[in-house]
């Protein structure tokens, strides 16, 4: 959407959610010669911590400079539901805050458990590996031998020496996985975790500290992987993104599929090999790479 044309829909959109609003509602009375349904832009200015003259472009759909902060101030003064909100940061043209994403959903674990003998597995946004099957498990090693900060697709591709050797073409894609990273860690600019996961790894692997200087990004796009397994050898498969229907979740589930018929074979072996997986080392304690 062109910024014009955004900045007259954020306008609609906020001038309709004052009028639904009423001064009842946020603790202001109703008084005499009300003209206007809901609020008026003066109150909603006072409730928001902005000016008169501020508010009153906004609603005009003049350019003006909006923060994080404002915008949410805004959104809780009109009194918006989590889906109001979100698309007031979508008009606003600022990222949308991370909502936290819960370690343990039962629909979630079904799914992945019911894409068995494929290995897949659930991520937060910034890859934190919420749930996982068996055959992942077999795949890269049970992430429950790690701690519960260190159970992430990053952590492991850049601190664990058997990732190396699990992804022959190592360098290539631990480059394409922060690429990705770093262009959801703009979008979820200021989240917590993804500052703490940041400045963990910048601590811990020499390389995601260089390579994150490039500010290189990449948007996700299906893509064939190769893995040299310690037990099953060679595996190739196509790997794909899904985003549960759920508006509120912002996690993503992703699925490996054989990409020829040696690999399909070796696949349905994956779930009985997590425990010589882990006698390789393959989900030991994480070490700095």
């Amino acid at each position: 959407m062109e910024s014009a044309a955004r900045r007259k829909e954020l306008a609609t959109f906020v001038r309709s959610r004052r009028e639904r609003v009423s001064p009842a509602t946020v603790g202001l009375p109703q008084g005499p010669r009300r003209r206007t349904p809901g609020l008026r832009r003066e109150e909603v200015a006072q409730l928001s911590g902005v000016s008169v003259t501020w508010y009153t472009w906004l609603e005009q759909g003049r350019p003006i400079t909006m923060s994080r902060q404002v915008v949410r101030s805004i959104g809780q003064a009109l009194r918006m539901d989590p889906d109001e909100l979100r698309l007031l940061f979508t008009l606003a043209d600022i990222p949308i805050p991370a909502e936290p994403v819960s370690t343990s959903n039962p629909l979630l674990q079904k799914l992945v458990d019911g894409l068995t003998p494929y290995p897949a597995y659930a991520l937060s946004p910034c890859w934190d590996l919420l749930c996982w099957n068996r055959a992942e498990a077999g795949l890269i090693g049970d992430p429950l031998r790690l701690p519960a900060a260190k159970r992430n697709i990053l952590w492991l591709v850049f601190t664990s020496p058997a990732m190396h050797s699990l992804l022959p073409d190592w360098q290539r894609e631990a480059q394409q996985l922060l690429a990705q990273y770093r262009a959801a860690a703009a979008q979820y600019a200021g989240d917590a975790r993804f500052e703490q996961l940041t400045e963990a790894l910048h601590a811990a692997s020499p390389l995601f500290r260089a390579w994150w200087q490039q500010h290189d990004i990449a948007a996700f796009q299906p893509a064939r992987k190769h893995f040299n397994h310690p037990v099953l050898g060679a595996l190739s498969v196509d790997y794909m993104k899904l985003a549960p229907m759920e508006q509120q979740s912002h996690a993503r589930v992703v699925v490996y599929l054989p990409a020829d018929d040696a690999t399909s074979a070796k696949l349905p072996r994956l779930a009985d090999n997590v425990a010589g997986v882990a006698e390789t080392g393959m989900a030991g304690s994480a070490t700095p790479g």
